[in-house]
């Protein structure tokens, strides 16, 4: 008996591994759509305008460089594009509510930035989702645009 005692418990402990190994999917999501439905759900109010990395305006004046913000949102019972979108969402207002604050009237040469590693394109942003957690972090500088 006490030996199929330790069988089991040696069993459980080598599953433990896999069962605790954190997912962490890496998205690539169009960012437009994302801006779009913050804009229609009125998130955004549409005073500040975001350009990714490669859109950016002539003219623009950067008012302050290197602005960034890293959110994270529930990702549970949510598909990953879902929990991704609400992330970039709350971001977006973050720095909406930055540009406001600093006289700009939008965010330019947008990147990701997750873990500190850059990611530049010119239609897409990187999310990293999880079972539990999904996340996006950015940054851009703080523009006036005509």
């Amino acid at each position: 008996m006490k030996k199929n005692t330790w069988i089991s418990a040696a069993l459980v402990l080598c599953a433990l591994p896999g069962i605790s190994q954190a997912r962490d999917t890496t998205h690539y999501l169009p960012f437009d759509q994302v801006v779009a439905e913050a804009s229609a759900s009125g998130k955004l109010d549409g005073s500040v305008k975001f350009y990714l990395s490669g859109k950016t305006p002539k003219g623009a004046e950067v008012v302050r460089r290197d602005v960034s913000t890293s959110k994270k949102t529930n990702a549970f019972n949510k598909t990953d594009e879902g929990a991704c979108s609400w992330a970039l969402q709350s971001a977006l207002i973050s720095m909406q509510q930055a540009a406001k604050a600093a006289g700009a009237n939008a965010v330019v040469d947008i990147a990701s930035n997750y873990k500190h590693v850059e990611y530049k394109d010119s239609e897409k942003y990187e999310c990293h989702a999880g079972a539990i957690m999904a996340g996006v972090a950015i940054k851009g500088n703080l523009a006036k645009v005509k």
